[in-house]
């Protein structure tokens, strides 16, 4: 079993600073040199009802948080009954005393928390701030070394959060201090490694890529990607608009598109529910949009703030009729970002609508990261030479035709309905299957163009081809964190397998593991991703492992899981 990992939980009510509690606490992880995984769990609430933040950090690779705490801070009554059961064999829980309850032994300690606050302006606002103190004093991190992390991460009403987060400090040395050693790292870089969650690693992908404007209407989980490219607008050079709802925000990016942005929008189930007309839209007019679809629990609203994969289905298939789809789903947040400017460049060179299909634990999960920006090439289509007059749907021999965008003395003509090769409307028998075959050339091409791009991750030994030896496990998109943590935790053998692309399936790189036993770990109730590799790629999964409480799965749980089965 991995005896390498460090997990830290801090738990709350909406309003009291549980997230930035969280993220406070990851970058500190970073700042000694280690690495950290965040993830937030949170109720769809402004105020009140129950939120915590696990943060679990390593020297070596992470790429899920664990849930057995060694540190639990606990700001209220509810943290504490819920996370008792959270303390790893050796861990301590930290309650605020003022609001909540427990029997106090070595490793259960109350501290006057709401007292101290009470001290200072808005003093529910800063309890959330004790969560690194108390971090800071139990770890054995000097007072200094907390003042600087304070003055980085609290820096609003520094003079108040100084005094606060140092008198927390104070307390919890005299009763907790250095209980528990870490390990810090000697790479100076390392401590200056970015923290980001996956919505910015998205956000930022497709600015790399030369995004000019993203269309956006704030809808769990990928609402940051709106806040955070409204803060960054003036830094990326990018425009960001928030129109009145998702019917607006699709048809503004396909008219954007059609006037040569690199237009990008981002919602979730609910959202791309309304947008599907116009992606069917953007199939016929031959418009180039990045989509980023969130998956969160549903149908309907479901459970909006919490992760889910059932729209794999919905998201390979939205629109009606025939037309070229792209679909792909990151396996990690470092992945997220490539892959979301690989996408804004594939649906500008085919023309066509592309959607990067994650899932809440990835949107807002955060990691510390190493970025290449040199891996990243803008989005270009093809350009219109300028020969005889302008053919917006010149047929060509594969499908796809040259772009030309105002200002332009050509008449630049895009679509809805079927059209002609200038793009004037038609019910020709003709003209209708040349269109047709013209897009349906346009999708052979991109596949023949996949088949040299790299579209599935293996990990782990590729080589065995007989049953009887290790099996193969089937995953896609943030489940990938989940399977490779449990794996490393375990120390099972396995070869996992991530398709990136969904849309055309990559069967081409499939066919390979037919004859391996084979599991398949899913967040599906129906288990629509083994049906799809069965449909797809004719492999079959002899186990499938899934879960659908709304939560990713947890290493150690997954681990028992997949024992059993292998």
């Amino acid at each position: 079993m991995r005896k390498d990992i460090f997990t830290y939980m801090v738990g709350g009510k909406a309003g009291e600073g549980v997230k930035k509690a969280g993220q406070a606490a990851a970058r500190l992880f970073v700042d000694m040199g280690r690495k950290a995984i965040e993830e937030d769990d949170y109720q769809s609430l402004i105020k009140g009802g129950h939120n915590f933040s696990i943060i679990s950090t390593s020297m070596e690779d992470i790429t899920s948080h664990y849930l057995m705490a060694d540190i639990v801070v606990a700001l209220d009554q509810r943290s504490v009954d819920l996370h008792l059961a959270h303390m790893s064999q050796d861990g301590l829980l930290v309650f605020n005393s003022d609001a909540a309850k427990a029997e106090e032994k070595n490793n259960i300690v109350g501290l006057p928390i709401m007292t101290e606050a009470k001290k200072y302006p808005e003093p529910a606002l800063r309890l959330g701030l004790a969560g690194p103190s108390v971090l800071a004093a139990v770890i054995g991190l000097s007072k200094e070394r907390l003042s600087a992390h304070i003055e980085k991460e609290y820096s609003h009403d520094i003079e108040h959060n100084l005094a606060f987060g140092l008198s927390i400090y104070d307390m919890a040395k005299a009763k907790v201090g250095a209980r528990f050693e870490l390990e810090e790292g000697k790479d100076k870089a390392a401590s200056k490694r970015p923290i980001i969650t996956g919505n910015e690693a998205i956000a930022l992908g497709a600015a790399a890529a030369g995004l000019d404007i993203l269309f956006a209407y704030p809808m769990t989980p990928t609402s940051s990607i709106l806040h955070y490219l409204a803060a960054k607008s003036k830094d990326l050079g990018i425009a960001v608009v928030h129109p009145e709802n998702e019917l607006a925000v699709i048809n503004m990016a396909i008219g954007a598109a059609a006037m040569g942005a690199r237009s990008m929008v981002a919602s979730s189930g609910g959202g791309f529910a309304l947008m599907e007309e116009a992606l069917s839209l953007a199939g016929m007019t031959e418009t180039p949009v990045l989509c980023i679809m969130g998956s969160r629990p549903g149908p309907s609203t479901g459970v909006p703030t919490y992760t889910e994969q059932g729209d794999l289905r919905f998201a390979i298939n939205q629109g009606h009729g025939e037309y070229t789809r792209i679909v792909a789903s990151p396996g990690s947040i470092e992945e997220a970002f490539y892959l979301s400017g690989e996408l804004l460049g594939l649906a500008w060179k085919f023309q066509t609508p592309s959607i990067l299909l994650t899932e809440k634990h990835l949107c807002e999960g955060a990691i510390s990261v190493d970025l290449d920006l040199g891996r990243m090439s803008p989005a270009e289509g093809l350009a219109h030479k300028g020969t005889g007059p302008y053919k917006r749907y010149l047929d060509t021999k594969n499908g796809i035709s040259p772009l030309l965008f105002p200002p332009s003395k050509e008449l630049i003509k895009w679509d809805s309905y079927e059209h002609d090769e200038l793009g004037i409307t038609t019910e020709d028998p003709d003209a209708i299957v040349k269109m047709h075959d013209k897009r349906r050339r346009k999708s052979e091409a991109l596949v023949a163009h996949l088949k040299g791009m790299k579209t599935i991750n293996v990990f782990g030994d590729a080589k065995e081809k007989t049953k009887t030896k290790t099996p193969v496990i089937f995953t896609y998109g943030s489940t990938t964190m989940s399977v490779l943590e449990a794996l490393r935790f375990g120390k099972l053998p396995a070869t996992v397998v991530q398709p990136i692309y969904l849309e055309p399936f990559p069967v081409w790189e499939l066919g390979r593991f037919k004859d391996r036993r084979t599991i398949v770990v899913e967040l599906s109730s129906t288990g629509s991703f083994a049906s799809l590799l069965k449909e797809k790629a004719g492999i079959e999964a002899t186990w499938t492992i899934r879960r659908y409480d709304g939560r990713p799965f947890e290493p150690t749980e997954l681990t028992k899981e997949l024992k059993v089965v292998m």
